[in-house]
């Protein structure tokens, strides 16, 4: 077995694949990249039996195999070459040799027949989505996933399939958003929870992409095929919680402001806010909003006035300042919208501009009691 491919070339794709390899994994197989050679194709897999990855490159090559080479040691070698062909040669004495424009490395090589068979998905459901989509699908809504491994339904993305939408949530309880693309549909309506590993490294690799993105599911795994790449993960299994049922469909009172104003002085006033709490309160009166914070116990406090745009009744209401700033980052608009009913309810976040025909963000951030 012996093959020449561009040092670059394939750093590239590994660099993509190492995403998904553990740093401690429980098969010590997984800490090796899976090297299938067929002719002048050359498939790369790395799993972490949860999410397979593999990508297909073109090499010069006429013989076929299947090996496992460390994946750590690859990468730090290659990472330390020039733009160059390197050529890799399996020994007798179970060591693949690595040739480059001015030396010869060695390294030892698993049998590939050891690297464990990624998932077939029987009876799968497709749909079809472009990669830049996709991408910004996930960047909008993954952030407000949860972290906590008693509700694990919450530490993943809601996919939500309908001939009519697309449709993806996240929320760890504190805060929520939904994101709908009406420009795009599925065949046939479908539910899966999709874990955050996989997302972050598709979010990673398809921003920008204009490439179609298959997509096949069923009831445990889903699948991705984009460009020459595959990947395949192990979905959340469980029931996702009725989200609709938290949105509040009646918010008399609404307030428009400037998006980078109010992102400035929200992180500015956080500053002198309770290191526990981070909490903030918003008091709208008129076209005036005052933002302050306290923190009692150092007797810090810091108080701002802005301008804003508002209807309704006057009110105080508090936030988590972290989540707000998260949640205002994420928009790309130049206003935002925070739409309230009661103090004790939560508010609703919306951007006023900015959007694709057919994008829908809501973003829910809950309230925070206020000590008065």
């Amino acid at each position: 077995m012996k093959f020449i491919v561009s040092s670059t070339y394939l750093l590239k794709q590994l660099q993509v694949l190492g995403g998904v390899i553990n740093n401690s994994n429980t098969l010590p197989i997984l800490d090796n990249f899976l090297f299938e050679l067929s002719q002048s194709k050359l498939t790369i897999s790395a799993s972490d039996l949860e999410t397979t990855m593999s990508a297909t490159i073109d090499v010069e090559s006429d013989s076929d195999g299947s090996i496992a080479l460390p994946a750590r040691l690859l990468l730090d070698t290659l990472k330390t070459f020039p733009e160059q062909p390197l050529t890799f040669v399996i020994e007798d004495n179970n060591t693949v040799e690595i040739s480059s424009n001015h030396g010869k490395y060695a390294l030892a090589y698993a049998d590939g027949a050891e690297f464990p068979n990624a998932v077939s998905i029987e009876d799968a459901s497709t749909t079809t989505i472009m990669g830049d989509i996709l991408a910004t699908a996930i960047s909008k809504t993954i952030f407000a996933a949860g972290n906590d491994d008693l509700r694990p339904v919450m530490s993943g993305v809601f996919f939500q399939f309908s001939q009519d939408n697309l449709t993806f949530v996240a929320t760890d309880a504190h805060k929520l958003v939904k994101y709908t693309r009406n420009d795009v549909s599925a065949t046939e309506s479908a539910e899966f929870i999709m874990p955050k590993k996989p997302l972050n490294l598709l979010k990673g690799i398809l921003a920008g992409s204009d490439d179609d993105v298959l997509v096949e599911y069923n009831e445990s795994n889903a699948k991705f095929t984009f460009e020459n790449s595959v990947l395949i993960c192990r979905l959340i299994d469980g029931k996702y919680p009725n989200y609709e049922a938290v949105i509040p469909k009646e918010n008399p009172n609404k307030l428009v402001i400037d998006r980078n104003q109010f992102l400035n002085s929200v992180k500015r006033v956080s500053i002198f806010s309770n290191k526990t709490t981070h909490q903030i309160r918003l008091k709208i009166a008129g076209a005036e909003l005052n933002i302050s914070a306290e923190d009692i116990d150092y007797s810090n406090k810091a108080e701002e006035r802005l301008s804003c745009d508002y209807q309704g009744d006057d009110m105080q209401i508090g936030f988590n300042s972290r989540f707000l700033t998260e949640m205002i980052n994420n928009l790309n608009s130049d206003n935002v919208q925070l739409e309230m009913s009661l103090p004790n309810r939560a508010g609703i976040l919306t951007p006023t501009d900015g959007l694709d025909e057919g994008e829908h963000v809501t973003m829910l951030v809950m309230p925070v009691m206020l000590n008065s």
